[in-house]
């Protein structure tokens, strides 16, 4: 009987051991990377290297070596935050998308990309979009279920135009950024945080390498659900260069409250009325779970007027308060002033 007992404990432990436990963050080495460091140039670890490192190496080199190296690893030099952008979009000309801007790209796994709208080189705001579950290299341009308001390219596009129609002369660049292993589907791999960890330091060092050498560009940070929590993991990490954090379909940031994000930038959030993710409950247990929804008043966030957009997925459709919002905030809107934040649902979602 006792070993009946010991077999059934067994039975019901071992699915919550598999489900709760700490978080855990990995990493992923790009690939020929012991190749690249047995270089005899004495190139920079792209593992423990900062982008300002980075950035001063590739100063040092002549045109003709830069292109060189490029050439020779362009899997790695296409990724590497700090490289010049030049370099990085070369290494990763896609003849599967002509003509595109790709600031990153890796094909292992579902693969991960981020490719860029307006002139990155020259833009004093950049908005970097951070998509959730099931997104890959594969439905990056098609969207889920080839839905194509679920497709980070098109949302990032939607988002450019809108701040372009508002001041045609803006500079400003949109980031449709992939830079995560997301997870697949609504299973344990969503309701825990592991990949959110992984993709935080990812998004720190992307962050580091956009203002090295621009000390007065000012970085908005977007997270859609699964996204929002990757920004939730990094934003005490951020460079204060990151003026806004905004949370749109969020099932949690991993906190319970905006005061323990740790950053001082402005923190938006705004759900849809029919977002499935109101639904969730508002925990963080033994690793699983992502805390109070930062939609909900307690959290403490600015409001994102999102009470006409529709369902998971429409936060970025042409002419909803949403993308007005997030446009406005991108811009700069709240920089010189022009609102309050007492109210800023309401005046951000009957301008622009």
């Amino acid at each position: 009987m006792n070993r009946l007992w010991i077999a059934a404990a067994l039975l019901l432990v071992t699915p919550v051991l598999w489900l709760c436990g700490p978080t855990r963050a990995t990493a992923s080495p790009l690939p020929r990377t012991a190749e690249w460091l047995s270089d005899p140039a004495r190139l920079p670890d792209p593992a423990t290297a900062m982008p300002a490192q980075v950035a001063a190496f590739f100063a040092g080199l002549s045109p003709a070596a830069a292109a060189d190296l490029t050439a020779r690893y362009p899997q790695i030099v296409g990724n590497l935050d700090g490289a010049p952008l030049a370099l990085r979009y070369a290494a990763n000309r896609d003849p599967a998308r002509p003509g595109r801007q790709i600031f990153a790209l890796d094909r292992r796994g579902d693969g991960m990309i981020a490719t860029v709208l307006g002139d990155l080189e020259t833009a004093d705001r950049v908005a970097i979009l951070i998509p959730g579950v099931d997104t890959t290299l594969a439905n990056f341009d098609t969207g889920l279920g080839g839905v194509l308001r679920r497709a980070p390219s098109w949302q990032a596009e939607q988002l450019f135009a809108q701040i372009r129609r508002a001041d045609p002369g803006a500079r400003v660049a949109v980031i449709a950024w992939l830079g995560y292993d997301t997870p697949e589907g609504v299973r344990r791999e969503a309701l825990r945080e592991d990949r959110a960890a992984s993709g935080a330091p990812v998004l720190e060092k992307l962050v580091d390498g956009l203002v090295t050498g621009h000390p007065d560009r000012a970085i908005v940070v977007v997270g859609h659900s699964y996204g929002s929590i990757v920004a939730g993991h990094a934003a005490a990490r951020l460079s204060r260069q990151v003026t806004d954090i905004v949370a749109i379909g969020s099932p949690g940031m991993g906190v319970p409250d905006r005061s323990a994000l740790g950053t001082a930038a402005r923190v938006w959030a705004g759900s849809a009325p029919d977002d499935w993710t109101r639904r969730l409950p508002g925990v963080r247990i033994m690793g699983v779970g992502h805390g109070r929804q930062p939609a909900e008043p307690d959290f403490g966030a600015l409001t994102l007027p999102c009470d006409d957009v529709t369902g998971h997925d429409g936060y970025y459709a042409p002419g909803t308060a949403s993308l007005r919002a997030m446009a406005r905030i991108v811009a700069g809107a709240g920089d010189a002033g022009r609102y309050d934040t007492t109210s800023t649902g309401t005046l951000l979602a009957h301008a622009g």
